[in-house]
């Protein structure tokens, strides 16, 4: 009995770390992370993480800018005391190793292999529902900032840990005010009735090579290239009937340009992550099962020489526990989530799971991840190393160089293909005089990538004319379903052209370019007093393409409303508006919305037959609806 209180008594007093107090989460949340129905918001998160790095020399915090809303971005970077003493001289050696041409021989090479550290940035929460990733955070930083464990003194003395504990503040901040208003009612883990990222929705994890978002930039420009981490372990959760968490090798197909000793890298870790797991006694570990790794929307690191590690755990409903019957659980692709096989050798066997299972699961992840980043430290660098040299020498398969002609038409298509190129730290040069190559002639001021350069395979598979493979449930069967998101050539979407060439240009080659500018122009037809009224419609059940389309409006700045469903049943819509803007959504979601009790009144219901005929009298009467996409059906029965 007594030991079991003192226990407890070491859990909620503060430690001490030279001389300086180190509050544990629970003294400063005032309950255990992973507790129930309990979750710290951003600002309590924060808070916190300033308090370790006072009270800890192995924590620093940055804040690398500001979110949508305007909250802190911040990094920590936790090491031990003596690499952040020469951190600028770790940081040189990384990009020295990122970019083999500084590298003056096998000499200078064993020396920084011998110097450097193994670079591994994690991230948490860009899925704002997924509320466990940036929870388990402050739990990790705390053990990091106070444990003398030599698993832990190992890890901080070979590693220097770059971790985003929220890739998306506001949505986190949303979702935890919005769960814990409804805690204990009804509407306990009812879903938020609108996007959880401002703009985005689920789609802010698919922006990794378009770079839209102020959240990706900051990650991408002061983090990711800032030090081009050797390991990106991307936190998730999942659906609450499968696996209990997933970890690479990832499926077929990866996208043809990601070096193969990168893909062995993310194998041999993830399935290193998983056996560490199942030594610990918890089932439900898988790999190898739906998540590919074809897309760079959802790999930047793919491209830049470092391993990018999913995981994936089972959610619950937010921090309230759910019950997982056993005859419940259901598999992914060809999987049974209740048979043992070679990629799932231990099934869980059902029962409660909740944010305390949530937690233990991602600590236990990253803890292991980040123990053969240590142990392997020699291994992580000079496979980092190697990666980025074979891009410099150049692949077989790529050309020597890639030409953006001058004088294009579409001079936004270009701007933004060079935004993307040059935010991907590719080297992109202009031309400084006209010049022939491969039987074609190019203007003075084209665009020219060289193809012997670290980050190339960002440049290729940006570039070149993208071919998904054919894969078939069976030999002559219909194609296998991709896992999402397939498309990323830019001279397609950007409506540009793109000339690969067999040889370098001889022409003289300006300074790389910096990242151009957005320079976006109202149209003259829009501006002052001929703009139109324009109302965009926002259903209570929100879909990814209307806040894409306010992004789109706002990066123009083209003014317009938000018309809610109250508004829409109000009627009389011709006073305030010339257009309604309709995006995709299901014509049974904008009739009906959620229904009642689902959540509270006010957000249940639709527009209603009164939004209908309001709709109906406002077309009558001079107004203009745009529909798109799913749209259109209700239109159609709306307007016969």
């Amino acid at each position: 009995m007594f030991s079991r209180s003192l226990t407890l008594i070491l859990l909620v007093v503060p430690m001490t770390v030279a001389g300086q107090t180190v509050p544990t989460p629970r003294s400063h949340f005032g309950f255990p992370i992973g507790a129930h129905r309990k979750l710290a918001d951003w600002n309590q998160l924060t808070a916190y993480y300033e308090r370790l790095a006072q009270g800890s020399d192995r924590i620093t915090v940055d804040t690398l800018g500001r979110s949508t809303m305007g909250r802190p971005f911040v990094m920590l970077t936790i090491t031990s005391p003596e690499n952040h003493a020469r951190l600028a001289e770790l940081r040189t050696i990384q990009l020295k190793l990122a970019d083999p041409r500084q590298v003056g021989g096998e000499e200078e090479l064993e020396g920084l292999l011998a110097r450097g550290r193994t670079v591994v940035m994690v991230t948490h929460g860009i899925h704002a529902t997924e509320v466990g990733g940036p929870q388990m955070a402050a739990r990790l930083f705390h053990k990091l900032a106070v444990s003398n464990d030599p698993q832990i003194l190992d890890i901080l003395e070979n590693v220097i840990l770059l971790d985003i504990p929220s890739l998306n503040p506001d949505g986190l901040q949303w979702i935890v005010e919005w769960y814990d208003r409804w805690v204990g009612t009804e509407f306990e883990g009812a879903p938020l009735p609108w996007l959880y990222h401002p703009y985005t929705g689920h789609d802010n994890n698919r922006d990794w090579y378009a770079f839209t978002q102020i959240e990706t930039q900051l990650t991408v420009r002061k983090a990711h290239n800032a030090w081009h981490p050797q390991i990106v372990h991307d936190i998730h959760q999942m659906g609450s009937n499968g696996p209990r968490i997933f970890f690479p090798p990832f499926i077929d197909p990866y996208e043809q340009n990601v070096d193969p000793a990168l893909i062995a890298g993310i194998n041999q870790l993830g399935s290193y992550m998983a056996a560490e797991l199942a030594s610990q006694g918890k089932p439900g570990v898988v790999i190898h099962d739906r998540y590919d790794g074809f897309t760079p929307a959802r790999a930047y690191q793919h491209y830049h020489g470092g391993v990018r590690i999913l995981s994936e755990t089972a959610s619950a409903r937010i921090a309230t526990p759910v019950q997982v019957d056993e005859e419940d659980l259901r598999g992914g692709r060809g999987l049974d989530a209740t048979v043992p096989a070679w990629n799932f050798p231990w099934p869980w066997e059902g029962g409660e799971w909740g944010l305390p299972d949530i937690v233990d699961y991602m600590e236990a992840g990253v803890v292991a991840l980040l123990k053969n980043a240590a142990r392997n430290r020699r291994y992580w660098l000079e496979n980092f190393y190697r990666i980025n040299q074979r891009a410099v020498t150049g692949w077989d398969t790529w050309p020597e160089a890639w030409v953006l002609p001058g004088g294009q038409q579409n001079e936004s298509g270009m701007a933004y293909a060079l935004r993307i190129l040059t935010t991907g730290d590719v080297e992109v040069h202009r031309a400084e005089g006209a010049f022939s190559a491969d039987g074609e002639t190019f203007s003075s001021g084209s665009y020219v990538v060289p193809m012997r350069q670290p980050n190339a395979s960002f440049a290729q598979t940006m570039l070149e004319l993208q071919r998904y493979p054919d894969l078939r449930e069976y030999p002559g069967g219909p194609p296998l379903r991709p896992y999402d998101v397939t498309a990323h050539t830019l001279g397609l979407l950007m409506d540009i052209d793109a000339v690969p060439l067999s040889e370098m240009p001889r022409v003289s080659l300006s300074d790389p370019i910096p990242i151009p500018d957005w320079d976006f122009r109202l149209p003259e037809s829009l501006d002052g007093e001929n703009a139109p009224r324009i109302g965009l419609y926002r259903s209570w059940q929100e879909p990814m393409t209307e806040g894409w389309t306010r992004w789109v409006f706002d990066q123009h700045g083209l003014p317009y409303d938000t018309i809610r469903d109250a508004r829409m049943r109000e009627g009389s819509l011709e006073n305030d508006y010339d257009v309604i803007l309709f995006q995709s959504q299901d014509p049974a979601s904008i009739r009906d919305g959620f229904s009642e009790g689902t959540l509270p009144t006010e957000y249940t219901g639709g527009i209603g037959s009164a939004g209908i005929r309001a709709l109906q009298a406002f077309v009558r009467n001079g107004g203009r609806v745009v529909a798109i996409e799913e749209a259109t059906g209700l239109m159609i029965d709306v307007f016969d």
